[in-house]
């Protein structure tokens, strides 16, 4: 645990090379990020829970492990709250690649849903890391909005690039995106 300049308390990033946590490191420092927003009262932001049907469960050392579930209906996107009195929403991706991002990797719900909030004036966007690249960019769902209208099978490394904004990680806040929204969007 380490503390913020007035005494918060901050999680660790902790990066592992373990194949199974693959794609886990970009949710674990979005989500210490939103703690850090939370605890000097920036921003109200949490990640969204899939919701599940459990079938089957056992009792396991004074709890309980799921052994059987279903998930009950496609999720939205990854993340929503509130700042500075606007909704946000967004989704988090990772992707391998160095040269572009499949829009295969989002699910077609998730992208009417980003849209609709863009529609009803949210705030919503991607969050895309080129992990290779340890390059994490911000993309404003307008900008996806435009690049959909092409029918396009990815998004370019350059798109992102000229449309998008490139996050800086800070120790304090691994991927602070609110400051895009405040020099961008508010």
């Amino acid at each position: 645990m380490l503390k913020y300049s007035k005494g918060i308390k901050a999680l660790e990033v902790k990066h592992s090379i373990n194949n199974r946590n693959k794609g886990m490191e970009l949710e674990n420092e979005i989500n210490i990020s939103n703690t850090y927003y939370r605890n000097i009262q920036k921003a109200l932001i949490y990640k969204k829970p899939t919701p599940i049907k459990i079938i089957k469960a056992i009792h396991h050392q004074n709890t309980y492990k799921i052994i059987e579930a279903y998930f009950m209906m496609p999720s939205t996107t990854d993340y929503n709250g509130l700042y500075k009195g606007k909704y946000i929403d967004f989704e988090a991706k990772e992707t391998m690649s160095l040269t572009s991002f499949p829009l295969s990797n989002i699910h077609d719900n998730q992208i009417d849903h980003l849209l609709k909030v863009d529609e009803y004036d949210g705030i919503s966007f991607l969050i895309v890391r080129f992990s290779k690249l340890n390059e994490i960019y911000f993309l404003h769902t307008s900008k996806l909005k435009s690049l959909l209208k092409e029918n396009k099978k990815s998004i370019p490394l350059n798109y992102f690039k000229e449309n998008g904004f490139l996050i800086k990680s800070t120790y304090i806040c691994p991927i602070d995106y609110l400051k895009i929204i405040d020099e961008y969007y508010l």
